[in-house]
Formats: structure tokens, C-alpha cells, sequence
């Protein structure tokens, strides 16, 4: 069996790529538009139980006045329902349609493929071309799914948290805000280094698979020319190349996750010093402590979920 070498990638062409995601994110407006209008609704909603813990303590407990406490019990609810209402139609309108966009895409790629030349296969193998077709496709949801729809839900969610935790404490927000945002320039860093070994794996686990099924599949003709040992030693390369492909994200997403474990450490006590010391100086009461407390969450909340993200 031959073993041809693989041409050079070419070049991601940006100036081409643009308009065609705009293309793709104009042919599904209507989806994406709904789908922002939903998120908007759900993370108004899920703001509610976060700030109902200031009204619990200081207007509730704090007074004694359980003749409010039905009433907001009534309120946190009825938002929880929102929040659960909006998921689901989220998910029915947004998730649907981009999985409609991805199974036409993988049927448009299949399509072409079929309809290259024969030299083409010659020098490409056969799980090289699965995994175009049928995960390559799989990105496009980022823009036409619920990524894009997230991401800026996301950021609504923490525009709002921030103008909140400036409210409570503009000192303290300010010192978290120095803190966070050197921890988003290292994970730019990080991440700009850990994204193309996520690339490359998939790129490895296919031409690996893609020679064990050829091989697997002429295993007489493997046979009658005696190239069992040379396919063992192709396939153990291959191997060991997607072991230390592994092994080096597992390097670097553990060092992200180690980074943000400080981090959350340092907004901790940051959070006991400045906090404690308002508090007792009456700048603050402690239904705004607690109320400060789950809104840093929603700031901080993304860091943590982009640091396991390599873990999935």
C-alpha cells in the first residue's frame, strides 16, 4: 500500500470566509433573530433570583416582615418558569435549525466530494474525507446555533451583573475587574496556543483510523506483499503521535484549570477584606454581600466553564 505525503494545508482565506458566515447567519435570521429575543427574555429571568437575596435579607429577615416573603417566593418562581419555558423553545427554534444547517451542509460536502477526481483519493485517505464530511460541518453551529445566541446572552448578562456589582461596590468590582482581566489576557494566550492541538487531534485520529481501515480492508493484499510490519510501524506512529497530542492539552487545560482556581481564590478573599471592611462600615448591609456574591458569579461563571472545555 502506498504512503503518499499529505500536500500543505492551505491557508484559512478570511477575506472569503466573512461574507460566507454572514451568508449563513443572514439565511437564518429569522431563527437566530427569535433565538436572541428568547435569550434575552431567559437571562432578564434568571437575574431575578440573584437579586431577590438582598430583598430577602435586608426588607424580610432583617425587618421581621414575613408578609412579603410569599410575594417574592411567588416572584423567583414565576421567573424559574420563564427561565424553563425560554430553554425549551430555545432549543426547539435555535439547536433545531442548526442541525438542519449542518445535515445539508454534510450532504452539499459528500456531494462534492463524490465528484472529484480519482488522483484526489489517491492522495487522501478515506477517514481523512469521513471526517470532513461529517465533523467539519459541525462548526457552523457556533454560528447559526446556539453559540453565537449564548455568546451574546452572555455578554448582556455580564454588562448588567457588572453595572450591578459596580452599585453595590465600585471598589471592590474594581480591583475583581483588574483581576479577571488579567486572567482573560492569559487565557487568550492559552487558548490561542491549545486551539489548533484540538484541531490537529481530530486531524490525527482521522488519518490514523483512515489508514487502520484501509489497511484492515486490503488486508490481502497487505498479505501477499508481507507489509504487516511496515503497517505496525505506521500505525504505532501514528499512535504515538495522537498520545503526545493528548497528553499536550491535558498539559495545557489543567494549567488553565489550575489558573482559575487561583483566581477564584484571589476574588475570594478579595471579596472577605473589602467586603468584611464595608460591612462593618455600613457601606454595605449584608443582604448586598450576598446579593454581590451571586452576581460575581455570573462574571465568573463563563471563565470556568471555558476552562473546562478541553475536558469534553
Amino acid at each position: 500500500m502506498a504512503d503518499p505525503v499529505p500536500p500543505k494545508k492551505p491557508r484559512v482565506n478570511m477575506a472569503r470566509a466573512w461574507p460566507e458566515a454572514r451568508a449563513l447567519i443572514w439565511k437564518h435570521r429569522r431563527s437566530l433573530g427569535l433565538g436572541l429575543v428568547l435569550m434575552l427574555v431567559n437571562r432578564l429571568a434568571g437575574l431575578v433570583l440573584p437579586a431577590s437575596s438582598k430583598y430577602l435579607i435586608d426588607n424580610v429577615l432583617g425587618k421581621h416582615d414575613l408578609t412579603k416573603l410569599v410575594p417574592l417566593a411567588l416572584a423567583v418562581g414565576g421567573a424559574t418558569v420563564i427561565q424553563a419555558i425560554t430553554s425549551f423553545l430555545l432549543a426547539q427554534t435555535v439547536s433545531i435549525a442548526a442541525q438542519r444547517a449542518i445535515s445539508d451542509l454534510r450532504i452539499d460536502v459528500q456531494r462534492h466530494v463524490l465528484r472529484l477526481p480519482v488522483s484526489f483519493f489517491d492522495s487522501t485517505k478515506s477517514g481523512v474525507l469521513i471526517s470532513r464530511v461529517m465533523s467539519d460541518a459541525e462548526g457552523i453551529r457556533n454560528l447559526i446555533g446556539t453559540g453565537l445566541v449564548q455568546l451574546v446572552g452572555g455578554l448582556l448578562t455580564a454588562i448588567i451583573a457588572l453595572g450591578v456589582l459596580f452599585y453595590l461596590n465600585w471598589h471592590l468590582t474594581a480591583s475583581t475587574i483588574i483581576v479577571l482581566s488579567a486572567f482573560g489576557a492569559m487565557m487568550a494566550v492559552a487558548f490561542k496556543r491549545l486551539r489548533p492541538l484540538f484541531r490537529k487531534r481530530s486531524e490525527i485520529n482521522a488519518e490514523v483510523t483512515g489508514r487502520l481501515g484501509e489497511a484492515l480492508g486490503g488486508i490481502r493484499t497487505v498479505k501477499v506483499y508481507t507489509a504487516e510490519q511496515r503497517e505496525e510501524r505506521i500505525f504505532a506512529e501514528g499512535i504515538q503521535r495522537l498520545f503526545k497530542n493528548v497528553a499536550d492539552t491535558i498539559t495545557g487545560t489543567s494549567a488553565v484549570g489550575a489558573a482559575t482556581t487561583v483566581i477564584v481564590g484571589v476574588i475570594g478573599v478579595l471579596m472577605i477584606i473589602v467586603g468584611g471592611r464595608s460591612i462593618v462600615g455600613g457601606t454595605m448591609t449584608l443582604g448586598d454581600f450576598v446579593m454581590y456574591i451571586f452576581f460575581i458569579g455570573l462574571v465568573a461563571a463563563p471563565l470556568v466553564q471555558i476552562a473546562s472545555i478541553g475536558h469534553k
